[in-house]
């Protein structure tokens, strides 16, 4: 299976262009001991094919220490995660972005994402890029949504995907 994997990026904070704020949908860190970690990236990822959702709790621990994770929750339940990839020169990758299954399609994906680039631009000082990778496997409204953000394109590739 051929898929097409686009990079996007921002790189300056006043390229978001924020969506609707949705009442009651919140960013709140999570620890990556949390047993939430790995039911949330199967359940939000499975779908997608993400490699991520059929990781175990062992390879969570040895390959993503460094990782910061955020819940988007609203109203108080687990709606989502973001998580972010630290590298040198204050880049700051979003390596996951997604919602449950349960509220894709709810209208809250913009705003869910606002909050997780918002974030992005803080999770360590002198943020200087955040960017991210999305691919034709994920859901068909992530790369539209992401440029509605503000992010802009900056790469694209072609994989085979086994």
């Amino acid at each position: 299976m051929k898929e097409i994997v686009t990079y996007v990026e921002m790189t300056s904070r006043d390229q978001l262009d924020p969506a609707a704020p949705v009442p009651g949908l919140v960013l709140e860190e999570l620890d990556g001991e949390s047993p939430l970690l790995v039911d949330l990236h199967a359940r939000i990822g499975a779908p997608y094919g993400w490699r991520s959702a059929t990781r175990t709790r062992q390879e969570w621990k040895e390959g993503y220490a460094a990782r910061r994770f955020f819940l988007l929750a609203l109203g108080g339940e687990p709606a989502g995660i973001v998580s972010y990839d630290l590298h040198s020169g204050g880049d700051v990758e979003i390596a996951a972005f997604g919602l449950l299954p349960e509220f894709v399609g709810k209208g809250i994906g913009g705003y869910a994402l606002t909050l997780g680039i918002r974030q992005g631009w803080e999770v360590v000082p002198e943020v200087s890029r955040v960017w991210l990778h999305t691919s034709t496997l994920d859901h068909p409204h992530a790369l539209p949504n992401y440029h509605r953000r503000g992010f802009r394109t900056f790469k694209k590739e072609q994989r085979d995907r086994s």
